[in-house]
């Protein structure tokens, strides 16, 4: 049977990321492990996991760390894989990012914004609106969203002169758009992320590139369903102890 294109795609570039010769995913409860220090599957010296589909690929900073996850990952199921609590169980864990859901996005899937009087407009990512919208969000919900790294023009929702909601992406390997997507606090759940992220998701597809979405909190997985966005992985990045 030929593979889902989606994670067909999103496997070619984590295999990328994964910055290691062979990298590849494995098969269901065989994961790939590879030795890979300069990997991009979580931060530097930590284990990377990923899982697309039904079969996942690791990174780890040493050759110790990658005999100890394959002695003790090897043999569950995908996504216990990337669950916090069952990796903390069976490896020495000091810390975990994640898991983050990474949803995709196919060329003619992308659905209307929703009804709104609102206008999206185009901003440079350096505009002093934006400066001021990260500001306001505070550090964690601004880096979560990722927006001060987004390398497309940043698509708007204003309040007067004030931006209260923004979307961009940043362009990763293998024709990727990785979307960036961040709303004023007191400006939530009123449909403005979801307007912007259309508009940014729509300039990623003009230009021939794959919509990524990666996403930990509820909301932010809501609003990439609504757009179209098909969730077909996971990521969790493990620190050892």
């Amino acid at each position: 049977m030929p593979m889902d294109p989606l994670v067909s795609r999103a496997r070619a570039l984590w295999q990328e990321l994964a910055a290691a010769p062979g990298a590849a995913f494995g098969t269901p409860g065989r994961p790939k492990v590879l030795v890979a220090p300069d990997s991009a599957l979580a931060p530097p010296s930590w284990v990377g996991v990923v899982a697309v589909g039904d079969a996942a690929l690791i990174t780890a900073p040493t050759d110790r760390a990658a005999n100890s996850v394959r002695s003790a990952l090897t043999g569950l199921t995908t996504a216990a894989l990337t669950d916090p609590a069952t990796v903390a169980r069976l490896l020495p864990v000091a810390d975990t990012l994640g898991p983050a859901v990474l949803g995709y996005l196919a060329q003619d899937a992308l659905r209307p914004a929703g009804r709104t009087a609102t206008l999206t407009t185009a901003l440079p990512p350096e505009h002093a609106g934006l400066r001021a919208l990260l500001a306001e969000a505070g550090p964690s919900d601004a880096g979560e969203s990722g927006l001060a790294d987004v390398t497309s023009p940043v698509f708007v929702v204003r309040r007067g002169a004030e931006v209260v909601a923004a979307a961009g992406y940043e362009h990763w390997p293998r024709d990727t758009a990785h979307l960036c997507v961040l709303t004023a606090p007191d400006a939530r759940g009123r449909g403005l992320a979801r307007q912007a992220a259309y508009a940014a998701t729509a300039h990623a597809l003009a230009a021939g590139l794959l919509p990524q979405w990666r996403a930990r909190p509820p909301a932010s997985r809501r609003v990439a369903r609504a757009l179209g966005y098909r969730e077909v992985g996971r990521q969790l990045s493990v620190r050892p102890a």
